[in-house]
C-alpha cells in the first residue's frame, strides 16, 4: 500500500493540535503521584496548579502552555514503503505544522524566526520543524511528533568528560545550573557516547519514551542503565529544587537515559530536559488511512480545585511599596488590577528607544506597575487573550536596571530565578518578584478579564500588552529586602564546586 501525502499532513496537524491541549495519561499520574506525597506548600500548590491548568486545557481545547514549541519530528520511514506524494517528507510533514498552527479554531502560538543572525522574522505559521528521519526495515512510516518548549530546550548542556569522569558527578553538578526556567517537575533526557550531536540527538529522543521510572524500581534485576537511572532519579530529587524550583520532593518524574559507542578517548554527555508542558504523541501510517488520535480518558485526573483560602489579595491600583514591606518570600498573593506586559523583543526596542532619546513609546506607563513576562497566545471565540502564563525571566535581567531607572515599577513577574544582581537592584529599589507558574498558562489567562496592545504590535506576541487582571495567582519570590525564594540553586552550586 502507498503511503498517501494527505494522510501525512492531516495526521501531524491532528497530532499537534492533539498535544497542545492533551498531556499524556502518563505524565498526569506522574504528577498525581507527585502532588499526593508532596509536604512542601509552595510546591504542592505549584503542582495542583498544573494539574489544575491540565484539565482546564484538555476540556477547553486550548494549549495548556502559551509557548507552544518549536516542532521536533522523529521519523521511521520502512524500506518497503511507496508514496503517492508530490511533496517531500520534509515537506509534507512541515504544511502540517503550518496548517496546525493557523487552525482558526485553535491557533497555536507561533514562536520559530527564520535569519537567526540578523532580522530574526517570525515565520508566522511555527514552520520549518526539525526532522530527523532514517530508513529502517519494513512497510510503515512511524512517527514521532513533539512540541519542545523553548524554556526547557534553552537549558540543554553538554560536555565530553574524561573516560574516567563520573557521569554522576557531571549530572548532579549541572542540574543545578539549569534554574527553574525549565518549569520542573519534568524529565530529564540524557545522553552518553557517539560524538557530540549523536549524544545530543539520543538525550532528546530519550524524552519521547513513556515514564516508566516506577516499573524499573520494581524489577528484581534491573540493568546497569536502569540502575543509574534509579540512582540519578534520587539523588536529584533529594538535591531539594522541587516544583518551579521552589523546594519540596519531585524535581523529577523520570530520569532517560540512552548510549551508543563512543571512541575510547572521549565520553560525550548530554543532558536536555522536558518542562511540565510535555508534548509528543506516536503514530504510524500503513497506506490504510490518517493516524487515529488515543481517546482521552478524563478519570485519569485528580479531582482538584485552586484553593484559595492561603492567598492574600492584593489591589494593584492602589498597592505602594510601603504595603509590600509585609510581603514575604514564599508568599502566595491574588492580584487585581493592572499589569503591563513586555519581554525579549519589547525589552531591546525599549531600550534603542531610551538610548535614541525618543523615552517611552506613547501610551505606555509603567508607574507603580507591574511587568508581566508574557508572549499570549491569541485569543479565540469570547476568550480576552490565549494562554498567557510566564517566560523565563533571568533572560530580561539585563533591562531590570533599565526599567527601575527609567520607569517608576513596583517589581516583576515571571517564572525562575533572577541572577545575583539584579536580586540586588530589586532591593535598592524596593521593588519586588513575583513568580506565576510555568505551565499553568490556559489556567492564568482565566484571571484576564481585558487586554489590549499598547506598543510594538508588530512584534506580535511580543508587543507590550495592558492586562486587566482578577484574582490571578503569584507567589513572593524575591521580597523588598532581597531575601529570595531560588538562593537554593546557589547553596547547590556551592556545595558541589
Amino acid at each position: 500500500m502507498k503511503i498517501q501525502q494527505d494522510h501525512v499532513i492531516e495526521s501531524v496537524f491532528k497530532a499537534l493540535q492533539y498535544i497542545s491541549y492533551y498531556h499524556s495519561p502518563d505524565f498526569i499520574q506522574a504528577m498525581a503521584k507527585a502532588y499526593k506525597t508532596e509536604t512542601h506548600d509552595s510546591a504542592k500548590n505549584a503542582i495542583a496548579q498544573i494539574l489544575i491548568n491540565s484539565k482546564m486545557a484538555a476540556l477547553g481545547q486550548r494549549p495548556m502552555c502559551q509557548d507552544t514549541g518549536i516542532i521536533n519530528v522523529f521519523v521511521e520511514v520502512g524500506m518497503d514503503v511507496s508514496w503517492d506524494a508530490e511533496l517531500s517528507l520534509d515537506e509534507m510533514i512541515n504544511e502540517g505544522v503550518r496548517r496546525a498552527f493557523t487552525y482558526s479554531e485553535n491557533p497555536l502560538r507561533a514562536s520559530i524566526i527564520k535569519d537567526p543572525l540578523f532580522s530574526r522574522e517570525n515565520t508566522k505559521d511555527n514552520t520549518p520543524a526539525v526532522i530527523h528521519s532514517k530508513v529502517v526495515k519494513g512497510d510503515k512510516v512511524k512517527f514521532i511528533v513533539a512540541a519542545k518548549g523553548c524554556g526547557s530546550e534553552n537549558k540543554a548542556k553538554f560536555a565530553i568528560l574524561n573516560p574516567s569522569s563520573s557521569v554522576t558527578d557531571w549530572v548532579l553538578k549541572t542540574i543545578p545550573t539549569m534554574g527553574a526556567g525549565w518549569c520542573p517537575p519534568g524529565i530529564v533526557g540524557i545522553g552518553v557516547g557517539g560524538t557530540a550531536e549523536k549524544a545530543m540527538l539520543m538525550a532528546k529522543e530519550s524524552l519521547m519514551d513513556p515514564i516508566d521510572i516506577a516499573d524499573v524500581a520494581q524489577k528484581n534485576n534491573p540493568t546497569n542503565i536502569e540502575k543509574l537511572r534509579l540512582e540519578l532519579m534520587e539523588k536529584i530529587n533529594n538535591l531539594g529544587i522541587g516544583a518551579q524550583g521552589l523546594g519540596g520532593l519531585t524535581t523529577v518524574l523520570d530520569v532517560k537515559i540512552k548510549d551508543y559507542p563512543s571512541h575510547a578517548a572521549s565520553q560525550a554527555v548530554a543532558m536536555i530536559p522536558n518542562c511540565a508542558a510535555t508534548r509528543h504523541l506516536h503514530f504510524s501510517l500503513d497506506g490504510s488511512g490518517e493516524a487515529q488520535m488515543p481517546v482521552v480518558d478524563m478519570d485519569i485526573y485528580p479531582n482538584l480545585e485552586m484553593d484559595y483560602s492561603k492567598y492574600k489579595k492584593v489591589d494593584l491600583n492602589t498597592l505602594t511599596r510601603k504595603q509590600m514591606h509585609d510581603w514575604n518570600i514564599g508568599d502566595t498573593l491574588l492580584l487585581t488590577g493592572t499589569i503591563i506586559t513586555g519581554r525579549d523583543a519589547a525589552h531591546v526596542r525599549l531600550k534603542q528607544m531610551l538610548d535614541n532619546g525618543e523615552g517611552l513609546p506613547k501610551g505606555v506607563n509603567f508607574d507603580n506597575k507591574f511587568v508581566y513576562y508574557v508572549g499570549p497566545v491569541d485569543p479565540v471565540g469570547n476568550e480576552v487573550i490565549g494562554p498567557a502564563g510566564p517566560t523565563t525571566a533571568t533572560r530580561m535581567d539585563k533591562y531590570t536596571d533599565m526599567m527601575f531607572e527609567n520607569t517608576n515599577i513596583l517589581g516583576m513577574i515571571g517564572k525562575a530565578e533572577r541572577g545575583e544582581q539584579t536580586v540586588k537592584s530589586i532591593k535598592k529599589h524596593q521593588a519586588s518578584y513575583l513568580i506565576a507558574v510555568g505551565g499553568a498558562a490556559y489556567l492564568i489567562a482565566q484571571s484576564i478579564k481585558k487586554s489590549k496592545i499598547l506598543a510594538f504590535e508588530d512584534l506580535g506576541m511580543e508587543a507590550i500588552y495592558e492586562f486587566e487582571v482578577e484574582n490571578m495567582p503569584v507567589t513572593v519570590a524575591v521580597d523588598n529586602e532581597g531575601n529570595n525564594i531560588h538562593s537554593i540553586f546557589h547553596d547547590i552550586q556551592v556545595k558541589y564546586n
